[in-house]
């Protein structure tokens, strides 16, 4: 094959024989197939059959009962399960228009770059089929942050938010890839060197079905974005962040109704070690949730250890109040500081400890390689 094109759908039946007819149309004289990598709960999957069966061109189905990495882990399967040496992988729901998959190829093609991006951005292109101005506010501010935090890898990038591009599969290492979200081109952009152009192009309007943008999905982008940055623990700083905003915050409406700021001080840490847990489990740590420890187990450690450091903490609120006459919440947000490195390091290496892996032995009576199993506590 030459190409295969990518498509990732979820719920996306009334758009696919319209996809397939004008990728057909748009791909006349091409070696192309169409692979969909499905995470439906709908009848798309029968769709998809029904149009493969009188489809002119191949097309190909991958249906995902466990959708892991949510769209940018079904654009890696696609990835891998590609037959072309070039992919492109665009939307199912029409707003990526099929009539420029000759154009992506044919400037890849004219420039050798590994990677042509579809942008929204650049000269002639338009980001008119976005919903509304917020959204269209939040996708340049995202572009914005993500150019930011990778002004190498993304210098020749003005659109590293949209999920429409060409890629030369023998340029990136896809074991390296940690898919996670909907923003799969970030995350190949930032852990490959790869030449990158751009070429310009107009976001449609949905052929049917509604958008899957939430706002979970903008809380995953800031996950993904601070992971590839800083690693894991910049996305525990960004979870560490905002329950000292929550913690300060509730400890400062307490005292505005009155409330004695040590009362306020243990409210606003009981609130804050619950809040955070469930981010922590959500957002930093959901990888290592099957590491053989229940949810049950991993609550009653991480409530253990941040009740005792905040037993620990609230003493030395006290006395910084005491004996500095320091404003309590400014007093607070210092003892939040120095816990914060404390409390990365047990989440890690005790509440989230991944398993070892049990090395590979050789019999010595057969010569093959034995598993021993090892229990942890």
């Amino acid at each position: 094959m030459q190409v295969t094109v990518v498509v990732p759908t979820f719920n996306e039946g009334p758009n696919v024989a319209e996809l397939v007819r004008r990728i057909g149309d748009a791909a006349d004289g091409l070696d192309v197939e169409v692979l969909f990598v499905d995470d439906s709960r709908d009848d798309t999957p029968d769709v998809i059959r029904r149009v493969a069966a009188s489809s002119g061109i191949p097309v190909r189905l991958l249906h995902r009962t466990e959708p892991v990495g949510g769209l940018s882990g079904a654009v890696v399967e696609g990835l891998r399960a590609a037959r072309g040496e070039w992919v492109v992988v665009m939307d199912g729901d029409l707003q990526h228009p099929p009539e420029m998959v000759p154009v992506l190829l044919e400037t890849a093609a004219s420039t050798g770059a590994d990677v042509v991006v579809a942008s929204r951005y650049v000269g002639g292109g338009d980001a008119a089929g976005l919903d509304g101005r917020w959204r269209h506010l939040v996708s340049t501010a995202s572009s914005l942050l993500a150019r930011s935090m990778f002004p190498l890898r993304l210098r020749n990038v003005t659109d590293p938010m949209t999920g429409f591009f060409a890629v030369r599969t023998g340029s990136i290492d896809l074991a390296a890839l940690r898919p996670r979200g909907f923003k799969i081109l970030l995350e190949i952009l930032a852990r490959n060197k790869v030449v990158v152009v751009e070429e310009p192009f107009v976001f449609g309007e949905r052929f049917a079905g509604q958008s899957k943008a939430t706002f979970a999905n903008g809380l995953r982008y800031l996950q993904q974005l601070t992971a590839l940055r800083f690693g894991r623990m910049s996305t525990f700083a960004l979870v560490g962040a905002f329950g000292a905003v929550l913690n300060l915050a509730i400890m400062w409406g307490l005292e505005q109704f009155g409330v004695h700021y040590m009362p306020a001080a243990v409210v606003s840490a009981a609130i804050t070690i619950v809040t955070n847990f469930l981010l922590l489990e959500h957002f930093v740590f959901h990888d290592l949730r099957s590491e053989g420890r229940s949810v049950w187990k991993r609550a009653a450690q991480s409530f253990t250890f941040n009740g005792i450091e905040a037993a620990v903490r609230l003493p030395f609120l006290h006395w910084l109040v005491v004996l500095t006459g320091m404003p309590p919440v400014l007093a607070q947000a210092l003892t939040l500081v120095v816990a914060f490195l404390l409390r990365f390091v047990f989440h890690a290496q005790v509440v989230y400890r991944p398993r070892k892996d049990a090395p590979d032995r050789v019999s010595p009576l057969t010569g093959e390689p034995s598993t021993t199993t090892l229990d942890e506590d």
